[in-house]
């Protein structure tokens, strides 16, 4: 069994809409991310998924609870203790967040040099190995406009590769992205993490292609979250709401697979 990379424990997080009502978007909830694994959190939207990234990256505070990443409890570090926790997180936003006044090179080597004390040439040559590594050597010069969405994308999973992240948060990775390339960086997901072994949390609404790259699922609903350690397993689930999630957004898909079989 794998050791947790991040346990949430006892982890509540309310919010007051603007008709005064509350709504528990995480209500005292339980779970571990094992690592070195690919956890996949999924739910309808305002369900809480990309709240609880913010959580671990404490961008946002817990109402009660501890999230703890790697034995230190981010919920009560500050500073540069801080700091140095966040330096574990790799980050892949929704739309890759390239600066779009710098090129694919500058972009990428941006952790480098804000972060490192590397000399240029030192720079240079790691840049130009991650070039090659997400095949966008011959694209260094160009700018974030002039790239495609797919490649917008392999830009921003090479720049947070550069300071080797023991953790990668994906938030709605394949946004935008047609069937065909989204499956393209389902794999470049795959083969990135088999290289460097880090453990990934991937929140999407790519219900279920998405969960080819799962080794754990997490469905969050109002509040609740239920934890499978296997795909196949959410549908066989006999919770009423876990029923309707299969029915809207997964179909027959898994238990047409182990049918097969």
């Amino acid at each position: 069994m794998s050791m947790a990379a991040i346990e949430f424990k006892d982890v509540k997080k309310s919010f007051v809409k603007g008709d005064g009502t509350v709504q528990h978007v995480l209500d005292g909830v339980n779970f571990s991310i094992p690592s070195g694994k690919t956890t996949v959190i999924a739910g309808g939207s305002g369900q809480g998924k990309s709240v609880t990234l913010k959580l671990i990256l404490r961008l946002m505070d817990v109402d009660s609870g501890q999230i703890i990443i790697d034995g230190d409890d981010i919920t009560r570090v500050r500073g540069k203790k801080l700091e140095s926790l966040r330096t574990r997180f790799g980050v892949l936003f929704q739309g890759a967040a390239l600066f779009d006044s710098l090129s694919v090179f500058e972009n990428i080597a941006l952790p480098l040099r804000e972060r490192t004390s590397k000399s240029e040439q030192e720079i240079s040559q790691l840049v130009s190995e991650s070039l090659a590594q997400f095949e966008l050597t011959g694209h260094e010069g160009k700018y974030p406009a002039q790239l495609s969405g797919g490649m917008q994308k392999r830009v921003g999973l090479a720049r947070a590769m550069q300071l080797h992240p023991s953790i990668m948060l994906f938030d709605e990775p394949t946004t935008g992205l047609d069937p065909v390339m989204t499956r393209e960086i389902y794999h470049l997901f795959a083969r990135t993490q088999a290289l460097f072994g880090f453990t990934s949390i991937i929140v999407s609404h790519d219900i279920p292609k998405v969960f080819n790259l799962a080794d754990q699922v997490i469905i969050l609903d109002r509040g609740r979250m239920d934890i499978f350690a296997r795909p196949e397993e959410i549908q066989w689930s006999e919770k009423e709401h876990i029923k309707d999630f299969v029915k809207t957004a997964m179909g027959e898909i898994y238990q047409s697979r182990l049918v097969e079989k």
